[in-house]
C-alpha cells in the first residue's frame, strides 16, 4: 500500500519558524520605518467628513484590490460606489459588487471585534467564518463549501496547497504560533509585531490553502486583524492588499521563491514592507494636504476679516478655489477655474481680472509670474529648512 503524504514530505518549507538572527538590516529599518509612519498617522486630526471620505476611499480599494487578485475587474470608481451603497452594476456584474460587499462586510467584523476587545487570538473557527463571509452568497462552486475545510487536493498555478488530511492540523499549528510570544518582544514593538504577523499569516494561509475557494481573501482578511489588533488605523490596514494587487507578478514571484528556497520568508517579508511603506507614505501626503488646505483657508479667512464687499468676497472666492490645485495657473484660465469663480467674473473684463490678482499679491496670498497665478503654499511650511524649500 501506498504511503499517505503528509505536509512533511510534500510541503516540508511550512515549519512554523521565523528567525530574524538572519536578517539583514534592511528588514529592521523597514519595520522601524513602517511602525514610525503608523504612529505618525495614529490620532491624526482631520476634518469628521475628510476622515470618513479617507476611510471610505482606502476600504474600497483594498476590497477590490483583495478581490481583483482573485479576478474581479470592477474599478475603483465602481468599487467606492459598492462601499457607499450607491453601486448601479448592470445584472452581469452584480456577482463583482457582491464579492466587494463581502469583504467590506467582513473588514467590518474583523474591526467591530477587534475595537470592542473581543477579538484577541487568532482561532480555527474564527477562520472558518471569514472564509465563510467571503463566500457568502456568490454563485457556488463544485468541490467548495464555504467555511470548512476542502477534502480534495488544490492548487494554484504551478502551486499545490497542502494535503486536505493535513489542513486543520496546519491551521491549529499556525493559530497557537501566531498567538505566541515567539515574535518581537516588548510593548513598545507591538506594531512591527503585528505588521510581522499579518504578513506572516498572510505567507501560510497561502502555502495551507485550506478552503476549496477564497483562501487568498480570508488571508488577506487575517493581516487586517493582525494589522488593526496592534494599533494600525483602518485605512492603512488595507494598503498591503492594495500592494499584493499592483505588484500582482512579483507578488507570484515571491510566493514562489519563499516555497521553492525551502521556506525562507525573509525576501517576502521585504516585499510586503516596501509597498506597506509606500502605502503610508502615500497616505501621509493625503493626510498632509488635507491638513494645509484647512489651515490655508483659516488663513483666508482671517485675512478677508470684516472685509465682506462684493469685491472681497470675489477674491475671497478666487484664493479658496485655486487652494484645490498645485498647479500655477495661466492668466487667461483664471476666470473658468470653478464654476462659481466664472460666475464672480462673468461680464468682468480681464483688467478686473488683473486688478484681483494684484491685490491678492499685495496681501501675501498669491504669487505670479510668467506662467501665472498660484497660492503661496510656503506660508504652511512653517518648519521647512530653507534648503530644502530653496529658499
Amino acid at each position: 500500500m501506498a504511503k499517505i503524504a503528509t505536509y512533511e514530505e510534500t510541503h516540508p518549507w511550512i515549519r512554523f519558524e521565523l528567525d530574524l538572527r538572519h536578517a539583514n538590516y534592511t528588514l529592521w529599518l523597514q519595520l522601524g520605518e513602517a511602525q514610525a509612519k503608523c504612529e505618525q498617522i495614529v490620532g491624526v486630526p482631520l476634518l469628521p467628513e475628510v476622515a470618513d471620505y479617507l476611510h471610505q476611499v482606502f476600504l474600497a480599494k483594498g476590497a477590490l484590490a483583495t478581490t481583483a487578485i482573485e479576478g474581479n475587474t470592477l474599478s475603483e470608481e465602481e468599487a467606492l460606489k459598492v462601499v457607499q451603497g450607491e453601486s448601479d452594476l448592470p445584472p452581469s456584474k452584480e456577482y463583482l459588487g457582491h464579492e466587494i460587499e463581502n469583504i467590506v462586510n467582513a473588514c467590518n467584523m474583523v474591526a467591530d471585534r477587534v475595537f470592542a476587545g473581543n477579538l484577541t487570538n487568532l482561532t480555527l473557527d474564527w477562520i472558518r467564518e471569514l472564509n465563510t463571509q467571503v463566500l457568502h452568497g456568490l454563485p457556488p462552486k463544485r468541490d467548495v463549501n464555504p467555511g470548512h475545510i476542502r477534502v480534495h487536493e488544490v492548487g494554484v498555478g504551478r502551486y499545490r496547497g497542502a494535503p486536505p488530511q493535513d489542513c486543520e492540523y496546519l491551521l491549529e499549528k499556525l493559530c497557537n504560533w501566531l498567538n505566541g510570544d515567539s515574535f518581537l518582544p516588548g510593548k513598545e514593538l507591538d506594531i512591527a509585531s503585528g505588521i510581522l504577523k499579518a504578513i506572516i499569516a498572510h505567507l501560510y494561509m497561502a502555502w495551507i490553502h485550506p478552503f476549496g475557494d477564497g483562501n487568498g481573501r480570508t488571508a488577506r482578511l487575517m493581516e487586517c486583524q493582525f494589522l488593526l489588533s496592534c494599533g494600525i488605523p483602518m485605512a492603512a490596514a488595507h494598503l498591503l492588499s492594495n500592494h499584493y494587487n499592483q505588484t500582482r507578478t512579483e507578488y507570484y514571484r515571491q510566493l514562489d521563491m519563499a516555497s521553492s528556497s525551502g521556506g525562507e520568508v525573509i525576501p517576502f517579508v521585504t516585499y510586503a514592507l516596501q509597498g506597506l511603506i509606500d502605502g503610508l507614505d502615500e497616505q501621509i501626503q493625503m493626510i498632509k494636504n488635507q491638513q494645509f488646505y484647512v489651515h490655508w483657508i483659516n488663513h483666508v479667512h482671517n485675512q478677508f476679516r470684516d472685509k465682506d464687499s462684493p469685491t472681497q468676497i470675489r477674491r475671497r472666492r478666487l484664493v479658496i478655489d485655486l487652494t484645490e490645485t498645485t498647479k500655477t495657473i495661466p492668466m487667461a484660465e483664471l476666470r473658468h477655474i470653478t464654476p462659481r469663480i466664472a460666475e464672480g467674473y462673468a461680464g468682468k473684463t480681464d483688467r478686473t481680472i488683473r486688478r484681483d490678482v494684484n491685490a491678492l499679491v499685495g496681501m501675501g496670498l498669491l504669487k505670479r509670474d510668467a506662467n501665472g497665478v498660484a497660492i503661496r503654499r510656503e506660508l504652511m511650511a512653517a518648519f521647512v529648512s530653507p534648503a530644502v524649500s530653496g529658499g
